[in-house]
């Protein structure tokens, strides 16, 4: 083989080794979002029910609707 053949296999390697490259990067990306997408949907589910708890535990102990201790 002459030199300009041998550079040019060398070449088509190192890039068939990039697409897979990619292509696993791809997919790690595409996990990696799905995850985050996962994630972000429970800390709405979680920051929801904080809310309702705190609403709910500040209706039952109010100061306000409670009978001094002395009736």
């Amino acid at each position: 083989m002459n030199n300009i053949e041998e550079k040019i296999i060398e070449i088509e390697t190192k890039m068939a080794f990039q697409e897979e490259s990619i292509e696993q990067l791809n997919e790690v990306i595409i996990n990696q979002q799905n995850a985050i997408d996962k994630l972000q949907r429970q800390l709405v589910q979680l920051n929801s029910k904080i809310e309702e708890e705190s609403q709910h535990w500040q209706s039952e102990n109010n100061p306000v609707d409670e009978t001094p201790p002395h009736y």
